[in-house]
């Protein structure tokens, strides 16, 4: 399976979107043991000393496809689930000082925790669902999906006109603009879907 990442996909305010849809979509891969499900609480990494939260909502791939229409993408969708997607901010900022990669501050073990996938027709409208974080009981991150820049169906057409499509590939589909921040050990973290408590894990 394959873990697909998007970065920088959320705006404030709508308005924005089209300003900053330029057709090119910021994509990276993150490595399969990057995955903590189950809620299972997520360890600490040892190579870091700055651990920063995105939290995501997480499309999970129901079958095979390449090149893949806007028209056709959503039936590509068998599940959304929510995951925060984890980056090594010191390890990153040491890796573009040399013009390098994303893999290794994205790609650790535990980087990617997700759980909570519910089937795509629990959704009215799979553009305009209402995400949350809260850590240690604080929310810190709110988000829609009528605020992204690609919506899942753009997301998906193009990034299968790169790679085939497989049943299980998960896509974390990018955070909201704003409340990304830095996990300590002992942070309790929290993801909901339309108020529905599904992600539930501590850093130890």
């Amino acid at each position: 399976m394959k873990i697909i990442g998007i970065g920088k996909n959320y705006v404030n305010d709508p308005s924005e979107i089209n300003a900053l849809k330029t057709g090119e979509q910021l994509i990276f891969i993150k490595a399969e043991s990057t995955l903590v499900t189950d809620n299972k609480d997520v360890v600490f990494p040892k190579i870091t000393n700055q651990l920063i939260y995105e939290v995501e909502l997480v499309v999970k791939i129901g079958k095979t496809g390449k090149d893949i229409s806007e028209s056709e993408a959503a039936s590509y969708i068998s599940e959304i689930g929510v995951g925060i997607d984890y980056t090594a901010k010191d390890v990153l900022g040491a890796s573009r000082a040399n013009k390098g990669p994303w893999a290794l501050a994205k790609g650790f073990d535990g980087a990617s925790p997700v759980n909570g996938f519910k089937s795509i027709s629990d959704f009215a409208d799979i553009n305009t669902i209402n995400f949350s974080l809260k850590i240690n009981d604080t929310e810190v991150q709110t988000g829609n999906t009528s605020h992204m820049i690609y919506n899942f169906a753009e997301i998906i057409a193009y990034v299968s006109k790169y790679m085939t499509l497989e049943p299980g590939d998960l896509i974390f589909t990018g955070t909201p603009a704003t409340g990304a921040g830095e996990n300590v050990k002992g942070d309790h973290l929290q993801a909901s879907i339309e108020d529905e408590l599904l992600l539930d894990f501590k850093l130890i």
